[in-house]
């Protein structure tokens, strides 16, 4: 199924791309306004072969344990090609789901259309949005693949700028991980 998406590609400080009727592993079709009512909204690229995708997950679930009363929402998307990739297919999404507890919606960008609306190349990569929908930091998720080694938490100093009502201070920063299987 392709997915649909309002617009060519997202830019800092610009609306965000809608998109509608991508399949999940939760069997729904989620939208950009099925998560309507948060007052930010991530949107995280992942992949299911991707050991640096695989080692951000635990931090990913914390965040949003941690921040969903406050009114935040993660979402991740997975854009590889399952032809191409074979651990990225729906199926074994869902598996990986369920297996490491997620609590957050995970689609499948069976085309890639969303990835590359919000200009996102690798995974793990993330896009944040305020509650206007506008596109505020774009990059990693933390400064170092290792857990064990992180020193700043990107994503969540962008979450907790905008949930203070400030300028996000570093809106964007280089992702590294997977390119996206293409």
């Amino acid at each position: 199924m392709t997915t649909a998406v309002t617009s060519e590609r997202a830019v800092l400080g610009g609306a965000a791309p809608g998109f509608s009727q991508v399949a999940a592993t939760d069997g729904r079709h989620y939208s950009l306004s099925s998560f309507g009512g948060r007052e930010v909204l991530v949107l995280v690229c992942l992949g299911n072969g991707c050991p640096t995708a695989k080692s951000c997950e635990d931090g990913l679930i914390e965040l949003q344990a941690a921040y969903d009363a406050r009114g935040v929402g993660l979402v991740a998307i997975n854009p590889n090609n399952p032809y191409l990739s074979p651990p990225d297919t729906l199926r074994e999404m869902s598996r990986r789901a369920r297996a490491k507890g997620y609590n957050f919606p995970y689609l499948k960008d069976s085309d890639a259309t969303l990835a590359r609306a919000y200009g996102m190349t690798r995974t793990p990569q993330v896009c944040v949005l305020d509650s206007d929908r506008v596109l505020r930091y774009r990059g990693r998720i933390f400064d170092a693949r290792d857990p064990a080694r992180v020193h700043r938490c990107d994503l969540q100093e962008a979450v907790d700028d905008l949930l203070s009502h400030r300028e996000v201070r570093v809106p964007e920063t280089d992702a590294f991980g997977c390119s996206i299987v293409w």
